[in-house]
């Protein structure tokens, strides 16, 4: 079970579950749930006043997905109502983890931690720009590697 248990603000974001998001039985296809991690991500970086293209311009660099371990706990359905809430766990110079919960109610339904890299235009790490570390302090949860 993923750490969420700790002092910090918290990106929350909402989904409905349509019907293009299930299988034939009405449940949540397993890889529709990386899609509803990536929304709530980016709606993240939006919320202080950014996007990935802003990123792109702006800093010459990317946001990249190096690695995510995902827990499924239970099954979403058709038209449920979930909450996706996310905060950095721990960030480097480089890259930062974020942990992201996917709720329906209070039932847990999905956990998640994603490796989230900055990267320059030939796929090489950069430093994560002042502006955005910044921007993320108010959401770090655990301890901060320099």
């Amino acid at each position: 079970m993923l750490d969420y248990h700790c002092m910090h603000e918290n990106f929350f974001h909402k989904v409905k579950v349509y019907y293009e998001d299930t299988d034939a039985g009405g449940i949540v296809y397993y890889a529709n749930y990386l899609k509803f991690l990536e929304r709530a991500r980016t709606e993240a970086i939006v919320s202080f006043g950014l996007s990935n293209l802003k990123i792109k311009q702006q800093f010459k660099s990317f946001i990249v997905v190096k690695s995510c371990n995902i827990q499924y706990k239970k099954s979403a359905k058709l038209e449920d109502e979930l909450l996706v809430r996310s905060f950095v766990k721990s960030v480097s110079k480089t890259s930062f983890f974020m942990n992201q919960i996917i709720t329906k109610d209070n039932d847990i339904i999905v956990e998640a931690q994603v490796h989230l890299v900055f990267v320059d235009e030939n796929g090489k790490p950069v430093k994560i720009p002042d502006f955005i570390f910044d921007k993320l302090k108010p959401y770090f949860c655990d301890s901060i590697k320099l």
